[in-house]
């Protein structure tokens, strides 16, 4: 049986009781006797009896094993967008249509605070940042809703950013071998552990990093890959910044790379050869050396104004951005030390909702045409949908179906992911409007998130959990 070696990066593990047994190849009929470890993905972790951890596709075993798998393991939801940063669950059997009214409501939580940060999700727990009497806070939820612990990142008053749009961090944290990473929109970064919530190092992308706040605040869910940590303080110290996950001691700095942060997110990629650090600015984006931080390539970005919001989408060699305020798209195929424009236009203008790639098609939400199906190999519009509560918002993907959020008034409706048409199988409205936006011009801008069967909301204090496995 043909094992691959564990890697650090977008590792999404839940760990169960010993479960001993042997597994099967299907193809080959290879067997090996291993411990479940937890899922990542599409892909599970086993462990043998030497010790040795290594990973397998679930596609390749048995049925058998499939089963065992499906009824063992919940995936994690470790961080942004998931352990791959690309919008994907990996839930599996989820409803495809949903009843009048919606899936069925679990739970509320109504303390979450200020903010728009969406869920991370691990072993059981949820953790998501909120701000809460002045201060940016890690906030852990049990799975039936109830606050366990909170934990400081750091002051947050609402200065130093406009808070015309609210307050609030705006980032996801990032949990990763028992250590949560989360960073409030004043750039203070914390490392807590999720064990209990203490407090066990921070950093500031102002003071430590020479970094400035941008117009509307720190937004980054930091990165960790395998031990390092990566964030984006941006500024002449160098934009992008390395750290040891565990002692927080810096690793490089990104001293080629100057830019001032904007709010878009790090993601991995492979090319040429080279593991990198992708990141998208105002007027470029760049690639960085994951070992040592130096400048690989860059591209330009002439069009970007205001703010440069969604994270780059990666699939091999190929990296695909996005951004709003009449900027457009573009796809760029990226190397060891170059990076090649494939295409270049303006059908998807995507301000801050995501775009998610299913086969070869993108879904997302573009300014003024609603929701669109774009060609990710020519970048051609294939279809786009606009209508009632139908304009503008954020999207998901799981088990075949897309889940998109409205952020006018907080209608999710569902989906199929298809280049065919435009497929719709219910929608519902949220329960409760929160009143913490009634003041300001903030809109309902938490990502969607399903992992283990549930659809997790947020608009700002309140929290809302759906069971959507049905």
């Amino acid at each position: 049986m043909k094992f691959l070696p564990t890697l650090g990066a977008g590792l999404a593990l839940t760990f169960f009781p010993a479960s001993a047994r042997t597994w099967t190849e299907a193809e080959s009929g290879r067997t090996v006797e291993a411990d479940l470890v937890g899922r990542t993905g599409e892909k599970v972790t086993l462990k043998r009896a030497d010790g040795r951890t290594f990973e397998i596709a679930v596609a390749s075993l048995s049925k058998e094993d499939r089963d065992f798998i499906a009824a063992k393991v919940i995936a994690d939801w470790p961080s942004w967008r998931g352990p791959d940063r690309d919008g994907h669950s990996p839930d599996t059997g989820l409803l495809k249509e949903w009843p009048d009214g919606g899936p069925k409501l679990l739970w509320t939580f109504e303390k979450a605070g200020t903010g728009y940060s969406c869920p991370a999700v691990v072993g059981g727990k949820i953790y998501f940042t909120g701000e809460r009497d002045g201060e940016a806070e890690v906030i852990c939820l049990d799975a039936s809703g109830k606050e366990l612990w909170s934990a400081p990142i750091g002051d947050d008053a609402g200065k130093g950013y406009n808070t015309g749009w609210g307050g609030g961090p705006r980032g996801a944290p990032t949990v990763s071998d028992g250590r949560l990473y989360a960073m409030s929109a004043n750039g203070d970064l914390a490392c807590i552990d999720i064990s209990g919530g203490k407090v066990l190092w921070r950093k500031s992308l102002v003071k430590d990093f020479g970094g400035t706040v941008p117009g509307w605040g720190y937004a980054e869910s930091p990165l960790v890959d395998g031990d390092k940590l990566l964030v984006t303080p941006g500024g002449k110290d160098g934009a992008i910044v390395a750290m040891n996950k565990v002692s927080g001691e810096v690793i490089w700095k990104s001293d080629e790379l100057t830019d001032e942060a904007q709010y878009s997110s790090i993601v991995i990629a492979e090319a040429g050869g080279k593991r990198q650090y992708v990141q998208l600015f105002m007027k470029q984006f760049a690639g960085v050396d994951a070992e040592t931080g130096d400048l690989l390539w860059t591209s330009d970005w002439r069009q970007g104004r205001t703010a440069v919001i969604p994270t780059p989408v990666v699939r091999g060699d190929k990296v695909y951005i996005t951004a709003g305020y009449g900027a457009g798209c573009k796809l760029v195929k990226i190397g060891a030390d170059s990076a090649e424009e494939i295409w270049e236009n303006k059908v998807m203008k995507n301000h801050h909702g995501g775009v998610v790639l299913v086969g070869d098609h993108l879904y997302g939400f573009s300014d003024g045409a609603g929701l669109v199906c774009q060609s990710f190999d020519s970048g051609e519009r294939v279809w786009s949908e606009k209508g009632e509560n139908l304009e503008k918002g954020a999207v998901h993907y799981a088990d075949g179906m897309l889940y998109c959020l409205d952020e006018r008034n907080g209608s999710v409706f569902l989906v199929e992911a298809t280049p065919e048409e435009y497929r719709e199988k219910g929608r519902f409205g949220l329960p409760k409007k929160t009143t913490l936006r009634d003041d300001h011009q903030g809109k309902v801008w938490t990502h969607p998130v399903v992992i283990g069967g549930r659809l997790y909301l947020r608009d700002q204090d309140l929290f809302f959990c759906y069971d959507v496995k049905g």
